[in-house]
């Protein structure tokens, strides 16, 4: 019996929406290199979702290459980059920040959150040109522990970026399930406001492939595409971006894919809850970590996918479980019920 994934938000393909719109767009003749008139229709979408025309947006494949072209094109050579020690940059992206020649000053949080006094230690240590600058500081948004950032929490970070002339990024893999979380308070319109650069992920959320970068910060548009190009990552048929992009934001279909993996995983939650189990971190987006006897996850993963996350203690482990636009509700309900037999 094949098993059934909750590993990640991007074992299945695409929604039908999206190859129905390839698959009819498929002869029509464009430009290259997201000059089409597709990308030219998703950007002029997305700038109304958004709520400001004064953005650039450019497409790119995924979201290392998206993190690795923002962060590299912000940065001077002696310049480095706060992280949070989770970071997706920091420990799941095979150095691919520091291949650039910037350095990735990551330090430890609560829930794999930054706030202004984190960012203010990194700084404080950091006091002479007899160590690296630290110039930008990185957050995902839902963070890689699937909590999200509330609107005072950016405020805050703003804030304090602004006060010591540092860039603010935002890692928006799953950017669509952050802002359909019921514990958010964020929309695109306030992350534009106070962020100078963030993309939309598109590949963890319904899409083949593709994520759209908004650059807010006028200082940071000035020869990007050069950057794109540099990284391997300005594709001849771009057109792909574009056409999937449409369909995801010319209506809503963007966010109810979201909200389905949300309500999905929160339900997973909420049934693990109740049957007396914890979670290494509070639920709030579709990655949840609750933590089980060894006994009961090795019953669970005779018919479920996912990871072990961490060792708690000899008995115990958290694991991961991510929910997808995809996820099928009767798979949920399997596995609460694996685990009601063992409780």
């Amino acid at each position: 019996m094949k098993k059934y994934s909750f590993k990640n938000d991007y074992s299945e393909g695409a929604h039908p929406n999206l190859l129905n719109a390839l698959n009819d767009t498929n002869f029509i003749q464009t430009e290259g290199y997201s000059t089409d008139i597709f990308c030219l229709e998703a950007s002029k979408i997305l700038k109304n979702k958004i709520g400001k025309d004064d953005i650039d947006i450019h497409f790119v494949s995924g979201g290392t290459q998206a993190n690795l072209i923002m962060i590299s094109s912000a940065l001077r050579p002696y310049e480095s980059v706060i992280s949070a020690t989770t970071g997706h940059i920091n420990i799941h992206e095979a150095g691919a920040i520091e291949s650039t020649g910037h350095k990735i000053n990551s330090i430890d949080t609560s829930a794999g959150k930054l706030t202004p006094e984190l960012v203010e230690e990194i700084l404080k240590f950091h006091t002479d040109e007899h160590m690296v600058k630290p110039k930008l500081v990185y957050i995902s948004n839902s963070t890689e522990v699937g909590t999200i950032y509330k609107k005072h929490d950016l405020e805050a970070l703003f804030e304090i970026c602004r006060k010591y002339d540092l860039y603010l990024v935002m890692d928006g893999a799953r950017l669509g399930s952050a802002l359909t979380s019921p514990f958010n308070d964020l929309s695109l319109n306030d992350i534009a406001n106070l962020c100078d650069m963030f993309y939309i992920g598109g590949t963890k959320n319904g899409a083949l492939i593709g994520e759209a970068i908004i650059i807010t910060n006028s200082k940071l548009k000035d020869d990007f595409r050069y950057h794109i190009k540099q990284k391997g990552g300005l594709i001849a048929k771009g057109r792909i971006f574009g056409i999937q992009f449409i369909e995801l934001f010319k209506e809503n279909l963007y966010f109810d894919l979201a909200n389905h993996s949300n309500r999905m995983a929160l339900k997973l939650a909420e049934g693990i809850k109740q049957l007396g189990f914890s979670f290494l971190y509070p639920p709030e987006s579709n990655q949840i970590f609750p933590i089980f006897p060894k006994r009961l996850i090795d019953i669970l993963l005779e018919s479920f996918d996912f990871y072990i996350w961490k060792v708690i203690d000899e008995e115990h482990y958290a694991v991961r479980l991510v929910t997808s636009w995809a996820t099928k509700e009767n798979k949920i309900d399997e596995f609460l019920s694996i685990i009601q037999s063992f409780a």
